[in-house]
């Protein structure tokens, strides 16, 4: 199996004359120049994604990537990686957070099952069964895939990227659930960006403030261990030895989105570190990325910086799922309809006087 053509190659640029024009619909909307703050800028994101003066959200994608980790052997986690199959049959049976909300949104929401310790009831209805290995391996002492393991998630996602462009999708939202995949995401973030994991390090799953002593010095040894590598900060080479199934699957449906033009609105903490994968591969993917929510998670503003980034929201959420993401979609819905709705000043015959609405 081979890398997808997206993982290899860079994604056309949106053209700038959308964004040019878009700009200009806000500047004579009838309201003074920047009081809808982040909305506007959005809107203005979203046509020039779109590649239309009227962007809309009708067609959403939500895709959950499930997997579970061979670094739970260190006692990373909370919780019991039973957890992770557990949740797959929740999700299935609209349990969820991300279920609750992609019925509220009336966004498709497929689950890709990449592999988890414990057996998933078969054909349940939305699950994808995908399965790459039961988990991965403990990157303590070993790489936690194989380059064959990685190619294979890496196309799991392109394929997700594949299918939600079939359906003509005009948003994508990638979830993740995997007991001990906050251990890999940070250890990948501190690889890539050279940073402390004593400062990165969360409390995932709930852990205390001596469980997350023992997380980061499990995440220092296994940096250890690679930084005898001869591969450095590649990031190809950090996922391989950090990642999970679901953060490899993530980053391969963030670049196929790309390749395919379909704007991505990043999670939190995890998805923000597969779109950090992504981005370092091919940077140009990273005009086709919003960032939804600011997670709770000590890490990700770290994350956040390094893509450049301003997301539109901070509830203090943590929970993933893709929940954060799917929480901001009537945002960017309503930004879309003040944008195609609103008069512009001329239409409205309201004089155009800055400030004029300040009163």
């Amino acid at each position: 199996m081979s890398f997808p053509n997206s993982w290899t190659t860079p994604p056309r640029q949106p053209e700038a004359r959308f964004f040019e024009q878009a700009a200009r619909r806000q500047s004579v909307l009838t309201k003074p120049t920047g009081s809808l703050g982040k909305l506007e800028n959005v809107a203005v994101q979203l046509a020039g994604l779109q590649g239309t003066d009227t962007p809309t959200l009708d067609r959403i994608q939500i895709s959950v990537f499930v997997g579970d980790h061979g670094i739970c052997e260190e006692g990373i986690s909370a919780y019991p990686q039973a957890v992770t199959a557990q949740m797959i049959a929740n999700f299935a049976s609209g349990g969820a957070a991300v279920s609750v909300l992609a019925k509220s949104l009336g966004a498709e929401l497929e689950v890709v099952n990449l592999g988890t310790v414990s057996d998933v009831e078969p054909d349940l209805p939305g699950v994808i069964d995908a399965r790459i290995a039961p988990c991965t391996r403990n990157f303590v002492a070993i790489d936690a895939m194989t380059t064959e393991q990685v190619c294979a998630a890496l196309n799991h996602g392109d394929a997700a990227a594949q299918r939600a462009s079939d359906k003509g999708c005009q948003l994508f939202i990638g979830g993740e659930m995997g007991i001990g995949n906050t251990t890999s995401a940070t250890a990948v973030a501190c690889a890539l960006m050279e940073k402390n994991p004593m400062k990165l390090t969360g409390p995932g799953t709930g852990l205390d403030i001596a469980g997350v002593r023992h997380k980061a010095e499990v995440i220092i040894l296994a940096i250890q261990r690679h930084d005898n590598d001869d591969d450095g900060q590649d990031a190809m080479a950090v996922l391989k030895a950090f990642g999970g199934f679901e953060i490899a699957a993530l980053a391969g449906a963030i670049a196929g989105c790309a390749a395919r033009s379909i704007p991505v609105l990043i999670d939190g903490y995890i998805v923000s570190v597969a779109a950090l994968i992504a981005v370092r591969q091919q940077p140009d993917i990273r005009p086709w990325l919003l960032f939804a929510h600011r997670s709770a998670e000590p890490g990700h503003q770290a994350i956040l910086a390094a893509l450049n980034a301003e997301p539109l929201l901070d509830l203090g959420m943590r929970l993933g799922e893709g929940s954060g993401a799917a929480v901001a979609v009537p945002l960017l819905r309503i930004a879309c309809e003040l944008h195609n709705g609103m008069a512009s000043f001329t239409d409205a015959g309201v004089s155009n006087k800055e400030g004029s609405h300040d009163g």
